[in-house]
């Protein structure tokens, strides 16, 4: 008789253990499914910025490579060029420092 109740109260408390995993499982996978929507919505706008490239893939190859071709051809004006981005990049950085 000792066994049958040990039996019904190990039942009992495998049952408990049961529902306490189904719902633990049951929140993970609402979970999953708010992490997987957050994470579509953050990268909607890469995708975007992503298509927008693939769109202009040729184009932008083709300005590229004949920029390329130009800087080979004149390699002082792209000197030029590098010194001025630098100097405005720096004078940019010094301004905002001084706004701050």
């Amino acid at each position: 008789m000792v066994t049958w109740w040990r039996r019904a109260v190990n039942r009992a408390e495998r049952l408990a253990r049961r529902a306490e995993l189904e719902h633990a499982i049951e929140q993970q996978r609402i979970d999953l499914l708010v992490a997987a929507h957050r994470w579509r919505t953050a990268e909607r706008a890469l995708d975007q910025g992503w298509q927008l490239l693939v769109r202009f893939k040729t184009p932008l190859l083709m300005a590229g490579g004949l920029l390329a071709y130009r800087g080979l051809r004149h390699p002082g004006g792209a000197a030029r060029l590098a010194r001025r981005l630098t100097a405005g990049a720096l004078f940019a950085k010094k301004a905002r420092d001084l706004l701050r």
